[in-house]
């Protein structure tokens, strides 16, 4: 093999190892370039996206909260009416107004057949507003009646701000 020839097939081989280099720069260029991640309209269009789902689905959420106190409420004031029907049966009638639902967690001066706590505590005595829940003790004290004024803490509303009585 001559010289010339030894040459060529030198240079031959140093082009194709630079061709190869070449191709795998310029797939690693594209690789790179493929993986940057979201652009910043990608992202707005995303958090548009969420906004007015957020915003769809808000009111709807604090109606169905606003519906779950008011029930609540009503259950509460259910256990406590029978919580005074079993204080009733226990002592003879219901606590006086001035002891009032307090007597259903904590014994009473002057209340000797007590056999409570009526409640498991006086967590029960709160309405789901924060508020305590009325109690009147009315006719000759054969009689009660719970309320609670609800969100507003107002007479009358509708709602989650109406009130709530029990007798």
């Amino acid at each position: 093999m001559s010289l010339i020839s030894r040459a060529r097939s030198s240079i031959s081989k140093v082009e194709s190892a630079s061709a190869v280099r070449a191709n795998q720069q310029r797939r690693q260029i594209a690789f790179n370039t493929n993986e940057a991640g979201f652009t910043l309209l990608e992202l707005l269009v995303a958090l548009g996206i969420i906004a007015l789902v957020a915003a769809i689905a808000y009111p709807q959420v604090t109606r169905y909260l606003g519906s779950a106190r008011t029930e609540t409420a009503r259950a509460q004031m259910s256990a406590l009416s029978t919580a005074l029907e079993l204080y009733a049966l226990d002592n003879g009638g219901y606590p006086t107004q001035q002891v009032g639902l307090s007597a259903l967690v904590t014994r009473p001066s002057g209340a000797n057949r007590w056999n409570g706590p009526y409640l498991k505590g006086a967590q029960g005595l709160i309405d789901p507003w924060g508020q305590p829940y009325r109690y009147i003790r009315t006719g000759n004290g054969s009689t009660f009646e719970l309320s609670t004024m609800g969100r507003d803490k107002a007479s009358g509303g509708t709602g989650e701000d109406q009130d709530l009585v029990k007798n």
